[in-house]
């Protein structure tokens, strides 16, 4: 059958919305607790002013990425919930602390991690043995432990730089990741900022 010119060739506005609604942006992450994320804030304020032009995010979505599920449809979420919330009952609380700042590739701004980090790439090993193990597929890149903080304006070539040396000196307290999160974002649906939302959250311990 030969299609008509124009008809059925690319999704219409209403099919895209659509498809958006049935899928839902995953990952599983760690949360510093406030007093965490205050201390970086603060250190943070005079960059805040200097390069009001980067794309800061908020301090309520700061987070450690342990696996990015990406798009999934929303009835593949809630076979993600038991077996995380089982892993979260049998694991203790990781020690970890913000420390420094880097880039990736000139144009996303990070913090560090420090503290137990081994023990911070044991649990997302496990984490993403869940993910697995539900059958739930993934793209499974190495484990590079970051709190990303903003990102540069694709014509601006030296604020995410100048930015992360002069976080270079920071050691932040130690603290607990008390919680293991499952979160969703609503990335590319639509022109304004980034959000992430808990999907569900479990604490350590079962405590």
């Amino acid at each position: 059958m030969t299609q008509a010119r124009g008809q059925g060739t690319e999704p219409g506005e209403g099919e895209r919305d659509r498809d958006r609604a049935s899928t839902v942006r995953v990952f599983i992450a760690l949360a510093p607790p406030d007093e965490a994320k205050d201390e970086l804030d603060r250190e943070l304020r005079p960059a805040y002013d200097t390069y009001p032009q980067m794309r800061w995010n908020r301090i309520e979505d700061w987070h450690i990425t342990l696996a990015f599920l990406g798009e999934l449809p929303v009835g593949t979420v809630p076979l993600l919930r038991p077996p995380l919330a089982d892993l979260a009952a049998s694991r203790g609380p990781v020690e970890l602390a913000l420390r420094g700042g880097g880039h990736f590739d000139e144009r996303v701004l990070w913090s560090g991690i420090d503290g137990d980090v081994d023990g911070l790439h044991r649990l997302a090993a496990d984490v993403r043995g869940v993910v697995k193990d539900c059958g739930v597929p993934f793209e499974d890149r190495p484990l590079r432990p970051h709190l990303t903080l903003a990102r540069a304006r694709r014509d601006d070539e030296s604020s995410v730089m100048d930015v992360a040396a002069g976080l270079a000196g920071f050691a932040g307290r130690p603290w607990r990741a008390e919680r293991l999160h499952l979160v969703g974002s609503n990335f590319g649906r639509g022109p304004g900022p980034i959000r992430y939302r808990d999907i569900e959250a479990w604490t350590f311990g079962g405590r």
